[in-house]
């Protein structure tokens, strides 16, 4: 319809106040802090304590006692009322993952045709002067995550009484002093002895002195040094170095990936190079040396240093047809009679090109944290699947692509080579599934945590800025990252363990955060604990803004995961519960304070019991006081925001009013940019806020609102500018915080006044 009538007759117009504008992301907190395990720097949404606990953990063992992070003890109190939180996991230094690296089969059975690949060790016995060799071993000899080692015997020769050279058995000896064996089993555990790549039998068998490896019903001699008849068809490995001698290293992880050959006169130099294939590998989700449980493996297959807060992986059901396979993932604390499987990928394969590819099937991205040509931190995003793992992703290293043919056989024999090792029961290797290499950086050890936190000594990290990368500089990349409020939509900031009076840069970044944001409210923790009300006071002073609060005093809970046990907790980890209370029952716009709706029901007792006095003291101070009543218990008995100005903004309840009604009318009406600027458009608006005020209103939030978008405020040079403008006035409704009370005494007979 046109905005200017002209004429007379009967106009008509629809006016919508249906529309519904696109669902509102359910925001929550942000909470900053050390954890158990997790993903370190990379904002990451739970969505109950129980979420919160298999992502980030919850207690943890130093010493002989058990503890738990406050970013924990925190979360637990957010998550009792609410449902969403975002938790930033503070590491020092170069902090990192465990992984796991999956050794193939190296036995050439597995292998389409019998071929034998590079993982093996080749030894050519040869007629040098008319001699049999002697080789020492000077190196330990260690199998490669339980991948056993080929040894291709070639051309054993010796000399027969007539001079004639003739093909006889060939021996390798271990010597009991050997680390590599001192048992049959341990030896034939190490070397593939499959008659399948001999073409021959081999048997291992004990002596006094080690083992001996031989060709069946041929002789086999263990002696050391050059052998004392030249006729002796010995290869010999171990006693004591001489001249020509197999050195074989072991690095990577006791990887066997070197063999030098060197020697004298009588043996020709040359150097080769045998490394095992490793088809993929297993990298944690999480970061911290906590994941590590590379340790021995103890009866039933128990990792020693398994627990319920690592993994472990088992390989099974290889199939050499197909190239598909079996992967586990289990708990790290289990044990062969009793799996813990958490995750199971069955029929999954290496072909890049197949739909059970297990980049595909597990998922192979990670988010790492890079910086941009302005200093200010972002997340980079790499990988081709999502992942669909809670606990690990995949790194393929070897890739079988087209495994199979138009015929379904294997297409290039090779290939099986690609496929993980298969081992009998949970062993996946000789560690056991286990992993390795996480680390947690840089920790303060002993671990300063509750009343002792210090000021460079919060929780194992230093806050202060004096440490710099000891925890510093991570909690100041969080809040970089937490700033881009497009990316984080947040209305809440919690930082237990940062106390202003010593961790002041901290603590203003992230006040800095709130005021640029403009969405989000933070709570800081003043003081220490042990101190008194003059310092709580003195450290509001220091602030002065509508976008945070302080509380004080400190409070006694009890500790959920440590039966029997109570900590002194700084009063930001109880507010956050009183916060999400308040939400549940009422609004944000409700006072998060009092009986009703601020009692701190997991509390112990206050450091110290308030009196009228003090309370007036904190609360003039804006300071919120933790109040202590007989028969009602430990009580947020406050609400002013550290707004030095008396005005609606100097009140919690008013400015997470705002934060609440801002979100919702900017969400909204991002759905408006590049639309067509007319009064269509203006009445959309319109039909988007008025609703929604009128709903707040009546929800005792406002007591009364005007919304203004029209011609007045969108004249046609506005319009020419590509603006629109609107005008939303508020008037909030007041808090009941000083009630006073007029009692009137009057005599018998006397009228009241009406």
């Amino acid at each position: 319809m046109a905005e200017k009538i002209v004429s007379p007759g009967v106009y008509t117009n629809e006016i919508d106040k249906s529309f519904l504008p696109a669902a509102i992301a359910n925001i929550g907190a942000v909470l900053i802090g050390p954890t158990v395990k997790g993903l370190a720097g990379i904002p990451t949404v739970v969505s109950s304590y129980s979420d919160f606990q298999r992502k980030f953990g919850d207690s943890f063992k130093s010493g002989s006692n058990y503890y738990q992070y406050l970013t924990s003890h925190t979360a637990e109190q957010y998550l009792k009322h609410g449902n969403k939180l975002t938790v930033v996991r503070i590491l020092a230094g170069s902090y990192s993952g465990a992984s796991a690296t999956i050794s193939s089969s190296i036995d050439p059975a597995i292998v389409g045709g019998g071929v034998a690949h590079s993982a093996s060790l080749t030894i050519t016995a040869g007629d040098f002067g008319g001699r049999g060799e002697a080789f020492a071993h000077s190196a330990s000899l260690t199998p490669y995550g339980g991948t056993k080692v080929d040894l291709i015997f070639t051309g054993s020769r010796d000399l027969n009484a007539a001079g004639l050279v003739t093909n006889t058995s060939t021996a390798i000896y271990f010597p009991s002093a050997s680390t590599v064996a001192t048992t049959a089993l341990s030896a034939s555990n190490m070397f593939n002895t499959s008659q399948s790549l001999h073409l021959l039998n081999l048997s291992a068998s004990a002596t006094a002195t080690g083992v001996v490896f031989t060709q069946k019903g041929k002789g086999a001699y263990g002696v050391t040094g050059n052998p004392a008849n030249d006729n002796t068809p010995t290869l010999v490995v171990g006693g004591s170095p001489i001249s020509n001698y197999i050195n074989i290293t072991a690095s990577s992880g006791a990887q066997i990936n070197t063999v030098n050959f060197s020697g004298g006169s009588d043996f020709n130099s040359t150097n080769t190079t045998y490394v095992f294939k490793t088809p993929f590998k297993l990298h944690t989700l999480s970061d911290g040396a906590i994941l590590n449980n590379s340790a021995s493996l103890g009866t039933n297959s128990i990792l020693t240093d398994g627990s319920k807060d690592n993994v472990r992986y088992e390989v099974s059901s290889v199939n050499l047809k197909k190239g598909t396979f079996t992967l586990q993932i289990r708990s790290g604390e289990d044990i062969q009679k009793k799996k813990q499987i958490l995750e199971s990928y069955t029929n999954i394969n290496l072909d890049p090109n197949s739909t059970n590819y297990i980049g595909k099937a597990i998922g192979d991205q990670v988010q790492t944290v890079r910086t941009d040509e302005n200093g200010k931190p972002f997340l980079q995003l790499s990988g081709s699947y999502a992942n669909k793992s809670k606990y690990v992703r995949v790194e393929v290293l070897d890739p079988t692509t087209d495994y199979l043919d138009e015929n379904g056989n294997v297409r290039v024999p090779a290939y099986s080579a690609s496929l993980p090792a298969f081992y009998s029961g949970s062993n996946s290797g000789s560690q056991g599934g286990a992993f390795s290499g996480g680390s947690d950086g840089t920790v303060q050890h002993p671990k300063n945590l509750y009343n002792n936190i210090s000021e460079n000594n919060s929780q194992g990290l230093d806050p202060s800025g004096n440490g710099g990368n000891n925890g510093y500089n991570q909690y100041i990349q969080a809040l970089d990252l937490l700033s881009n409020q497009d990316e984080y939509d947040i209305n809440l900031i919690l930082a237990p363990g940062i106390i202003n009076s010593i961790h002041t840069s901290v603590a203003s970044k992230i006040i800095d955060v709130c005021e640029s944001r403009a969405d989000c409210f933070a709570v800081i923790d003043p003081v220490v604990y042990g101190k008194n009300v003059v310092d709580a006071t003195t450290q509001a002073k220091t602030r002065n803004s509508n976008y945070a609060a302080m509380y004080w005093p400190w409070v006694k809970v009890a500790d959920s995961q440590v039966a029997g046990t109570n900590r002194w907790v700084p009063p930001s980890v109880t507010v956050a519960g009183v916060y999400t209370y308040t939400d549940k029952v009422s609004h944000e716009w409700f006072a998060p304070a009092g009986l009703n709706r601020g009692t701190i029901n997991i509390a112990k007792e206050a450091e110290r019991k308030l009196t009228q006095a003090d309370r007036d003291t904190l609360y003039d101070s804006s300071v919120n006081p933790i109040a202590t009543f007989p028969g009602q218990g430990v009580t947020v008995f406050g609400q002013k925001t550290l707004q030095k100005k008396a005005s609606a903004l100097d009140r919690v309840n008013v400015r997470r009013l705002l934060i609440k009604v801002k979100k919702f009318i900017a969400s909204s009406s991002r759905f408006l940019v590049f639309e067509q600027n007319t009064a269509a458009l203006r009445r959309r608006f319109l039909n988007i806020a008025n609703p929604y005020l009128e709903q707040v209103q009546a929800q005792s939030g406002l007591s009364a609102f005007r919304v203004v978008m029209d011609e007045s405020n969108n004249t046609p040079d506005t319009i020419d500018r590509n603006q629109l403008i609107g005008q939303l006035f508020l008037q909030p409704t007041r808090t009941a915080e000083f009630i006073v009370l007029d009692f009137t005494i009057q005599p018998t007979g006397a009228q009241f006044p009406e």
